[in-house]
Formats: structure tokens, sequence, C-alpha cells
């Protein structure tokens, strides 16, 4: 994103640093017997990852990384930075226009950010405006997998 003094890696590599690092944190928090150095290096990774698209990315890298490190603090329990994290994935999405799969990915992660902090009723109304936007989803195994991820935060 322009010039930057310092730079220590091409766009190149910055892509690849990013990639590796987001597509790293996955096994992580599909884990149900991390350690606490294992929610650490999550969280690292997660932040790392968006720091690097931050340098070359597009905006939907952006509140890709943002909905990331979102998802990663709502799993480990910490209320203030999932919902931090899981606003600022919708404000680029409005910022750009940026809709589909991101936007409703977006309000999911609104969606466990305010479950986390025990707002049951905000979360309910975020999963129920996130499943409205499935529809919205142009692939459908996109879409499908998305409705799967959103299931346990929807209103029974």
């Amino acid at each position: 994103m322009g010039d930057r003094d310092g730079d220590v890696l091409d766009a190149g590599q910055e892509r690849r640093v990013a990639v590796s690092l987001f597509n790293a944190t996955w096994p992580l928090l599909r884990r149900t017997d991390r350690t606490v150095e294992d929610d650490l290096r999550m969280l690292h990774m997660a932040h790392a990852s968006r720091f690097h698209w931050g340098e070359i990315g597009e905006p939907v890298n952006l509140a890709r990384g943002e909905w990331l490190c979102s998802r990663v603090y709502a799993v480990l329990g910490r209320a203030e930075p999932a919902r931090f994290h899981a606003e600022m994935s919708l404000r680029v999405c409005d910022e750009h226009g940026i809709g589909d799969f991101d936007l409703a990915y977006a309000h999911e992660a609104l969606a466990r950010a305010l479950r986390v902090v025990g707002d049951h009723a905000g979360a309910s109304a975020e999963a129920i405006r996130a499943r409205d936007l499935a529809d919205q989803i142009a692939d459908p195994d996109d879409r499908e997998h998305f409705l799967s991820d959103l299931e346990d935060l929807l209103p029974s």
C-alpha cells in the first residue's frame, strides 16, 4: 500500500506469509485441547496474518483478516476484542461495498462476539441477519459452508 520505509518482504512474500498464517490458524481453532501456548500462538498468527494483508492486500483481505481475529478472540472468550474486530470487518465491508460471503461472515463474527459478551438477544439478531445475507452468497458451496458455521448461533 504505497512506499514503506524499512520493507523487509516483497509483495509476493507478504502474500505467502499472510495466507500461510491465516491457514495455520485453523487447526488450532478446531482443537479442543489447546494449551495456553497454543492459544497465544493462534492469536499471534491471526494478528500477523492481518498485518501482512494490511501491507499488500485488497479490502476483502482486510475484512477477512479482521474476521479471523474476531473469531479467535471469540473462541478464547475475549468479548471486547472479538467485538472490536467483528465491527472492523463490518466497517471494511461497508466502506468498500463488499457483500456476498464476506459480509455474511462479518455479521456472523459480530453474533459470536455478542454471544461472548452475554448479549444473547443481540447475538440472535445478528445471526438472523447473517442467515438472511446467506441468500446473497453466489457460490452454493460457500453458502452451504457458511450456513453450517452459523448453525450453532441461530435461535432454536
